[in-house]
């Protein structure tokens, strides 16, 4: 068993054994061993499935695709596309050699070696689905090479995604004071809705209160330190909101305004509307 690599992809192939020369009868001298089978063609299959099987507007979708020589004879210089979705934005190519192709959003690899009878790799792309992306979304992979394949029905691959509605989660603050002192303590109310269609049972809140500390939080469960801070939320219904009220304290030593920034999502649904999932509120310093 051996090892090569072939355009970035890892195959995997079997050297045959030496076979014994066969006697020729009726001649003077033994000639070559009869060569069976047709070494002018190779088999190739291409298959291609995509991680989650449903996608979620705004999160990450990784698409894996497998390469394969049935044989009986190598491929030469094989050259692998895959087409991805337009709502579908490449973030890695799991293979160097790899280069964008001719049509929009098209994966070309095109290999510099000869892939051997029984040879096998395999390949990912990783990327983002678009938060107004609408399924269902389809990629196609296809393998061609210079070489004559006997069965062309398995050549192509497509993989068919579903795109969830996903939710929509906006968060604002609703209350702070304008001034504080250092060394004091301030309130802020901030609230989290849920504009549907789903409900959420998982929204969270990441702060990063800036030039303060959290003393206390009511209407989630909230663990932090002095640079973070996350907030889990109960179940929000579409069309509900979730509240909560957090209480900072200021550094003694503070000598700028303190901010607190607020990001909400979940973590099962994606958001088709991002923009509306950040929030800041900033607070002066007084002094005495």
């Amino acid at each position: 068993m051996g090892r090569r690599v072939v355009t970035g992809l890892v195959c995997v192939f079997v050297a045959g054994a030496p076979q014994p020369a066969l006697a020729v009868s009726g001649g003077s001298s033994p000639g070559p061993a009869p060569v069976t089978g047709q070494w002018g063609t190779a088999d190739l299959a291409v298959g291609i499935t995509a991680k989650p099987k449903v996608a979620q507007p705004g999160q990450p979708l990784t698409y894996h695709v497998k390469v394969h020589n049935k044989g009986p004879g190598d491929a030469v210089l094989p050259t692998l596309r895959v087409r991805l979705p337009r709502d579908f934005q490449i973030l890695n190519v799991g293979v160097a050699e790899c280069e964008p192709g001719r049509a929009r959003n098209q994966v070309v690899c095109r290999s510099s070696d000869d892939v051997m009878a029984g040879g096998s790799g395999d390949m990912t792309i990783t990327g983002l689905i678009k938060p107004g992306a609408h399924g269902p979304l389809r990629a196609r992979a296809s393998l061609t090479s210079e070489v004559l394949d006997g069965d062309e029905t398995d050549n192509t691959a497509e993989a068919v995604t579903k795109v969830d509605e996903g939710a929509d989660l906006a968060m604002r603050f609703r209350t702070s004071p304008r001034f504080v002192r250092p060394g004091h303590w301030f309130s802020v109310r901030a609230e989290v809705r849920n504009r549907g269609p789903r409900i959420v049972r998982d929204a969270y809140v990441f702060f990063q209160p800036r030039g303060a500390r959290l003393l206390s939080a009511r209407g989630a469960r909230c663990r932090g330190n002095r640079q973070f801070v996350g907030c889990s939320l109960p179940p929000i219904r579409s069309g509900s909101r979730g509240l909560l009220e957090l209480v900072f304290r200021v550094p003694s030593r503070a000598s700028h305004a303190v901010a607190t920034m607020a990001t909400v999502y979940s973590r099962r649904y994606g958001d088709r509307r991002p923009a509306n999932n950040k929030a800041s509120v900033r607070v002066a310093l007084r002094r005495a």
